[in-house]
């Protein structure tokens, strides 16, 4: 369990308090509208109303006391901006921060943010690659050339086994797990068999996965 200060109660900072909150965490929720933290009461531990760009509010909230900050502030590029170089400035230990657009995260990257999200861009790759191809059912970028698909078993695979198609060697590509009726088999072996209505979640370069996957 983590202690994370999260600013900002926009549509997507409430919804990464309620994935947090699912997960257990401690959370401290800011934000200048009231109406905003009154709503978020239910799924964080705390929750404050205030202005994050004022030095003296996150001096009182403590900010080198929690593990992750998270900078949610969204249609405000400026006080997200301030926001994390104060964060820093107080000595916040790690800063995460939303930016919308490339230029955005550089800036925020260079006053104080660790690591920057662009939530719009990764749904977009996201919606890209998922609903142009009928066979490929989930995606999740890892760097800018890994990713793991989730995809249905091409038809003149069923019935052999993962050491039969020998994917590996033939297209550099790792068979993760076999989804089958919901359930995930983490396990698979060379004598795993691939049955009919299973897909894979498949490991491998982008450029690997479009040439076997024909995506």
């Amino acid at each position: 369990m983590k202690s994370v200060l999260l600013i900002g109660l926009g549509v997507f900072g409430t919804q990464v308090a309620e994935e947090l909150n699912k997960l257990g965490h401690e959370v401290m929720a800011v934000d200048k509208d009231e109406n905003r933290v009154n709503d978020a009461m239910p799924l964080v531990t705390d929750a404050q109303i205030g202005d994050s760009t004022s030095v003296a509010f996150l001096k009182e909230l403590g900010v080198n006391n929690y593990d992750l900050c998270i900078v949610a502030i969204g249609n405000d590029f400026q006080s997200s901006l301030e926001t994390a170089s104060n964060l820093s400035e107080l000595g916040a230990k790690f800063i995460v921060a939303r930016a919308d657009r490339e230029v955005q995260a550089k800036f925020l990257l260079r006053n104080g943010a660790n690591k920057v999200v662009n939530p719009e861009k990764q749904v977009a790759k996201w919606t890209a690659v998922r609903y142009t191809s009928d066979h490929i059912l989930d995606y999740i970028p890892l760097d800018d050339d890994h990713a793991i698909y989730e995809v249905d078993i091409p038809s003149d695979w069923v019935g052999k086994t993962v050491g039969g198609i020998d994917i590996r060697k033939k297209y550099n590509i790792n068979i993760m797990g076999i989804k089958h009726e919901g359930k995930t088999n983490l396990t698979v072996t060379p004598d795993t068999v691939l049955a009919q209505g299973s897909t894979m979640l498949v490991l491998g370069e982008y450029k690997d996965l479009h040439r076997c996957f024909r995506i």
